[in-house]
C-alpha cells in the first residue's frame, strides 16, 4: 500500500515507518519543514492550515500520529489549548483535504488515546464504553469527532486508542528507567490505579493489521489484553532492571511538581482491546514482563 504518515519522526512514527517499509509498503512522510521535503515526503503546516489536497491523491491510506505531548509540560490554559488544537485542528485540516482531493485515500487511521475514558477505577473499558468528563476526555472526544466528515465520505476510518507504549527510546520508559535503574522506583499514590500498556513492537504490528483489514472501522483500542495496577507495573519494572522498587510517590508530591497533569498520571484506565483481538490479531508481548524484557533492548 502507498501510505502517507504524519508524526513520522516521533516515538511511534519512526518505528512504524521502519516496520511498514520492511513489510513492503511504500511510505511517504508529511513534513512540517519545506526545506526537508524530498521525494519521500510532502509539505504541510497544520498550525497555519496549509496542506495541498492534491498531495493526498494516489495514496491508499493516511496515518495521522501528530499532536502535542499531553504530559511534557504543566497544564496552563495555553498548554491545554496547544494539546487540544494540535490534535483537532490538524485532523480537521486532513478532513478538508480528503473532501477536496480528486483521488483521496480509502483508509484513514487517526491516533487517539486512553485519555478518552478518564479515571474509571476498576471498570473494564471497551470500544463501546462512554467517554469521561474531564479536560483530556473532552479533548480526545473532539479529536475523534474531527474524523467524522472523513468517514461520512465513505473512507474507512479507525480511531486508535493507544495505551502506554513501551520502548526504551521514548515514551514513559524513557522517563522511568533512569529513576528505576538508580533504585528509586516505586508506585504512584495508592498504586491501585490500572495501567493499560502495549509494547512498541505490538503497536506497529497492530497498526499494520488495522491498515490492511478492510472490515475494521471506528474506535479500536490498541493496548495489551492484560492491563495491570500501577503497583504491579512498578514492581515488574523493578524486577526487569534488577533493582528494588519500594518507594512511594504521594499524590501531593505529584500535584506540587506536575499540577493538573497529575490527574492523567494517576487516572485508572483498564482497557480491553475487544475489536483488535476479535479481528484475529495476536500479541507478541501479551504479558508485562515479556514486554519489558523486549523493551529494554528496543532502541
Amino acid at each position: 500500500m502507498r501510505v502517507l504518515i504524519s508524526g513520522s519522526s516521533g516515538f511511534i512514527g519512526s518505528a512504524l515507518v521502519s516496520h511498514l517499509e520492511s513489510t513492503g509498503h511504500d511510505v511517504t512522510r508529511l513534513a512540517r519543514s519545506r526545506s526537508g521535503v524530498n521525494e519521500s515526503s510532502v509539505f504541510w503546516d497544520p498550525e497555519r492550515g496549509e496542506l495541498d489536497p492534491a498531495n493526498l491523491n494516489g495514496f491508499d491510506a493516511v496515518i495521522h500520529l501528530g499532536g502535542e505531548s499531553m504530559t511534557s509540560h504543566r497544564w496552563s490554559q495555553a498548554q491545554k489549548d496547544r494539546i487540544h488544537n494540535s490534535r483537532v485542528n490538524s485532523t480537521e485540516l486532513l478532513a478538508r483535504a480528503f473532501q477536496t482531493a480528486t483521488d483521496p485515500p480509502s483508509v484513514f487511521l487517526c491516533a487517539s488515546a486512553s485519555g478518552f475514558y478518564g479515571d474509571r477505577g476498576d471498570q473494564v473499558l471497551t470500544e463501546g464504553s462512554e467517554p469521561g468528563n474531564d479536560f483530556l476526555s473532552d479533548s480526545t472526544f473532539a479529536w475523534e469527532r474531527a474524523t467524522d466528515d472523513i468517514a461520512s465520505a465513505g473512507v474507512q476510518v479507525c480511531n486508535l486508542r493507544f495505551g502506554l507504549i513501551l520502548g526504551q527510546s521514548g515514551g514513559v520508559l524513557a522517563r522511568l528507567l533512569p529513576i528505576f535503574r538508580l533504585g528509586f522506583g516505586g508506585r504512584l499514590a495508592s498504586g491501585r490505579q490500572y495501567v493499560s500498556w502495549i509494547s512498541r513492537r505490538d503497536t506497529v504490528r497492530a497498526i499494520e493489521h488495522i491498515l490492511t483489514n478492510d472490515s475494521m472501522s471506528g474506535p479500536v483500542i490498541v493496548s495489551s489484553p492484560n492491563p495491570v495496577t500501577n503497583t504491579e507495573f512498578t514492581s515488574t519494572l523493578g524486577k526487569a532492571v534488577r533493582r528494588p522498587a519500594f518507594f512511594r510517590v504521594p499524590k501531593l508530591a505529584l500535584k506540587i511538581t506536575q499540577g493538573e497533569v497529575t490527574d492523567v498520571v494517576l487516572a485508572s484506565v483498564r482497557m480491553q482491546p475487544s475489536v483488535l483481538t476479535e479481528s484475529g490479531f495476536v500479541f507478541d508481548h501479551a504479558d508485562l514482563a515479556t514486554a519489558l524484557a523486549w523493551a529494554l533492548n528496543d532502541y
